[in-house]
């Protein structure tokens, strides 16, 4: 298997020190682990194990993986079972991709306040899909539907948005009908915009009222109600973005769609380019460019890491939220009766996390295709794990293996 010559980890190790000695504590102890993980995923510090070829005597040395939802390395397994355990929820109907970002006034709050400002997002975002949507005017439907935390424009800068995924249609408000939407179109979007906006700025003027908020540095003035009602006088007299993208084509493609999106980074090691003297250069699209949108960016380290790390969640935040049909609660109820009223087969049982294989060389066979025991040498042999490598003491130095 093929890796990628650079790493956001390789970054990391090499300019990790001194950033963290030039941020000092305005670095969070979420960031300081998100750090920590990164350096030391695939490396010794972790340990591992030992493995040769019961054929040809080929030897290789696997060095287990931090597991970090942050690391650009470790989200290929984890992102191949989710999608796996979402084929049973695809309905045989259109979808659509609708995408809430939130104007720059709040993204500047946010970056203080994210799990409370992030947390009203999905939820202003998922009233928003709901109210309109069951509104006879426009579908008046009950819908279901996933939503995804992105945080980060192509250049790493903040820029807090959710990405949608939803059918093009629901059950009747009495459960008896499916309704579908018209083809090509789901709902409005300055309808949905308007409502977004509203719902949002309420559920931000209560969080101030309850206290919730933090203000520091150019924002401490905020604390004052007054300032902070005039701060967010432009947010309430501009359009909120919220667009629709062309619908999918088809349930493949939006699982092709999941698996690019819900288990991404901040930037994946595939964009990186080099490092040298003290500066990384990446890749980037620039949308506003329809002539030339893929360009170069190059950052000191410093500013590279401090970008990265501005897409750290809170612990135990969930990025990737479920509503309506598709709740935790009925949603294998609610899909059996929309697939009864579409006149669709159910999906094939997938296997639940618990009846997994236990061994990840199992897990990534069965999820990808692709094995881990065949030997890469001479393809006749299988890989026997021969020696395991115990974790580093606490301390210890972290050797690259990049």
């Amino acid at each position: 298997m093929d890796r990628p010559t650079l790493d956001v980890a390789d970054v990391f190790r090499r300019d990790g020190d001194t950033y963290r000695d030039q941020a000092g504590p305005s670095l969070s102890t979420a960031q300081r682990r998100v750090m920590t993980a990164i350096e030391q995923c695939r490396t010794a510090a972790l340990g591992g194990h030992v493995e040769q070829c019961n054929h040809c005597g080929h030897t290789r040395v696997w060095y287990n993986s931090c597991g970090n939802r942050h690391c650009p390395t470790c989200q290929s397994l984890a992102r191949a079972a989710w999608i796996k355990d979402r084929e049973a929820e695809i309905l045989e109907c259109e979808y659509f991709h609708v995408v809430f970002t939130v104007p720059e006034e709040i993204a500047v709050i946010a970056y203080h306040n994210k799990a409370v400002i992030y947390g009203i997002l999905f939820r202003a975002a998922a009233e928003t899909l709901r109210t309109i949507a069951a509104d006879p005017q426009h579908l008046g439907a009950e819908i279901g539907f996933f939503a995804v935390l992105h945080t980060w424009g192509q250049t790493l800068v903040h820029h807090p948005h959710l990405h949608c995924v939803v059918p093009g249609g629901g059950l009747s408000l009495d459960g008896t009908r499916w309704i579908a939407c018209r083809p090509g179109f789901f709902l409005p979007v300055r309808v949905l915009s308007r409502l977004f906006r509203r719902l949002f700025l309420e559920a931000l003027h209560a969080a101030f009222e309850a206290g919730t908020l933090q203000f520091f540095g150019t924002l401490h003035a905020l604390s004052d109600r007054q300032a902070f009602v005039q701060y967010l006088a432009p947010a309430r007299q501009a359009e909120w973005v919220v667009y629709a993208k062309p619908p999918f084509a088809g349930p493949q493609q939006v699982l092709d769609y999941v698996g690019r999106y819900t288990h991404r980074v901040a930037i994946s090691n595939s964009r990186l380019l080099d490092m040298d003297e003290g500066q990384v250069r990446f890749r980037y699209k620039d949308y506003r460019d329809d002539d030339h949108p893929q360009k170069t960016m190059t950052l000191p380290a410093g500013e590279f890491i401090r970008r990265f790390l501005l897409h750290v969640l809170p612990a135990g935040f969930h990025r990737i939220r479920h509503y309506g049909l598709l709740g935790n609660r009925h949603r294998k109820e609610q899909l059996a009766r929309c697939r009864q009223l579409l006149g669709t087969t159910s999906p094939k049982t997938i296997a639940s996390a618990s009846t997994s294989p236990p061994d990840y060389r199992d897990r990534y066979e069965a999820l990808t295709g692709i094995s881990l025991r065949t030997c890469p040498v001479c393809r006749d042999g299988h890989m026997l794990i021969v020696e395991h490598l115990a974790r580093a003491r606490r301390g210890s130095a972290i050797t690259d293996t990049s």
